[in-house]
């Protein structure tokens, strides 16, 4: 099975390497800016829930925080 999926992606990656310029820009930017903006959301979204995590532990056990 992964002989038969390594062989396709050789394929594409001839095919796009051997594409013109202005082809392989368009493609690459129809999925690679799609994803950078998913995997950003999703990081974002981690270290939020990290960092209000940590924070809301510290800001709870330290009693010289006036609030």
């Amino acid at each position: 099975m992964f002989n038969g999926l390594a062989d396709w992606w050789d394929g594409v990656e001839l095919w796009l390497a051997q594409a013109p310029f202005p082809v392989q820009f368009v493609l690459v930017m129809a999925v690679v800016v799609p994803l950078c903006l998913v995997a950003a959301w999703l990081l974002d979204a981690l270290f939020g829930k990290v960092a209000r995590l940590f924070g809301a532990a510290r800001d709870a056990n330290d009693p010289d925080r006036s609030s």
